[in-house]
């Protein structure tokens, strides 16, 4: 074969690879999308009504997509989350710092719980109500200052802050059984979180921890809330351990998350939420695992809940809130049409999005 019927015969091979992932296919004798086409309709009712929805929404939006796609166009939606998380340091350092003033701040956080009568906000105020402080050390300060770390930053009075976290042995929250029960991803986030920080190393007291409290052989007895919490809090494990889609991860570093998803994959389909079992799919893409039976098992599930009027993944009561369905919707559009991690955006490889940093943070 000469050089050029090469080259045509490798472009038409190109051509008819890229027509086949995103074209319409034939499915049971029917004509549906490919699910980078579904992928590319919910990103396009995200996109054009992005910033009518809460900041911090539409910066949870656009930090995942730029993380995937590294598309300046997102820049606006992370400056709005870099000035999200400035406000909190600020307030934190100037306002909430002494234990008294932490204590006060963590109660009114609590006593939100009190009227609410479903099983997972039960849990959290029973669980939280004789360390109240977790509320604002783990839920508000540890995620604050973290993602500044990853955006390169720091706050101002980042040693203030550090001291804080100090006070506190977040073993004590991380190994709570009753906590895992009602904290689960949240706590998965957090010790990666302080890992990060170079602050109490404790992710393997919360992985033994985390097992004791839901052992396999006792799924069966689970609520499906309580089987949702487990699912959401192996599935943070492993993407606290990306940092977020920023990193490739190894199986063989939680083999044991890998194989229990393998094996459970069916029920997951059957019990979780559709924002867990794209995050269960997620995980196997971050592995490098985008062949495995899981993912297209959790891409098919995903694509047959889009409601097709509304272009989104609705909730399990068929609401199409876009606020409330944000979470759901940008994980559906990374396991339809998964890019690849990158560590991004940060004040070193991407300093134009930081040309004005909001107040309070200053570079590393």
């Amino acid at each position: 074969m000469t050089l050029f019927k090469r080259t045509i015969y490798l472009c038409m091979l190109v051509l008819l690879s890229s027509t086949f992932v995103n074209a319409e296919i034939m499915e049971g004798g029917k004509t549906v999308p490919s699910f980078a086409q579904d992928a590319a309709s919910i990103r396009h009712t995200y996109e054009t009504q992005l910033y009518t929805l809460p900041a911090f929404k539409s910066a949870h939006y656009g930090l995942r997509m730029y993380r995937q796609t590294m598309d300046p166009k997102y820049s606006a939606a992370i400056w709005s989350d870099m000035a999200r998380v400035a406000s909190r340091l600020n307030q934190f350092s100037s306002e909430v710092h002494t234990p008294e003033q932490i204590q006060v701040y963590a109660q009114k956080r609590l006593n939100t719980y009190i009227d609410d009568t479903d099983e997972r906000s039960v849990l959290r105020y029973n669980a939280t109500k004789t360390m109240p402080e977790y509320l604002y050390l783990g839920v508000d300060l540890l995620g604050s200052m973290a993602r500044a770390d990853e955006y390169g930053l720091k706050h101002k009075n980042d040693k203030q802050l550090k001291e804080i976290i100090r006070r506190y042995d977040f073993k004590k929250y991380a190994t709570d059984p009753a906590m895992i029960e009602a904290w689960a991803a949240q706590l998965a986030n957090q010790v990666y979180w302080l890992r990060q920080l170079g602050e109490q190393d404790v992710v393997n007291d919360f992985v033994d921890a985390f097992r004791l409290t839901y052992p396999d052989a006792q799924d069966e007895q689970l609520s499906d809330q309580q089987f949702g919490n487990k699912i959401y809090g192996l599935t943070h494990i492993l993407l606290a351990d990306s940092q977020y889609y920023q990193h490739p991860i190894k199986e063989s570093d939680h083999q044991w998350i890998y194989d229990y998803l393998r094996k459970n994959a069916d029920t997951i389909l059957k019990r979780a939420k559709e924002d867990i079992i794209a995050e269960v799919g997620i995980t196997f893409l971050l592995a490098g695992l985008e062949d495995d039976p899981v993912v297209y098992k959790t891409q098919k599930h995903i694509q047959n809940a889009i409601n097709r009027e509304k272009n989104m993944v609705p909730s399990t009561s068929n609401g199409t809130n876009l606020k409330e369905g944000e979470h759901r919707n940008v994980l559906a559009i990374m396991l339809l049409d998964w890019q690849t991690p990158n560590a991004a955006p940060t004040i070193q490889d991407q300093p134009k999005i930081f040309i004005s940093k909001p107040y309070g943070l200053v570079k590393k």
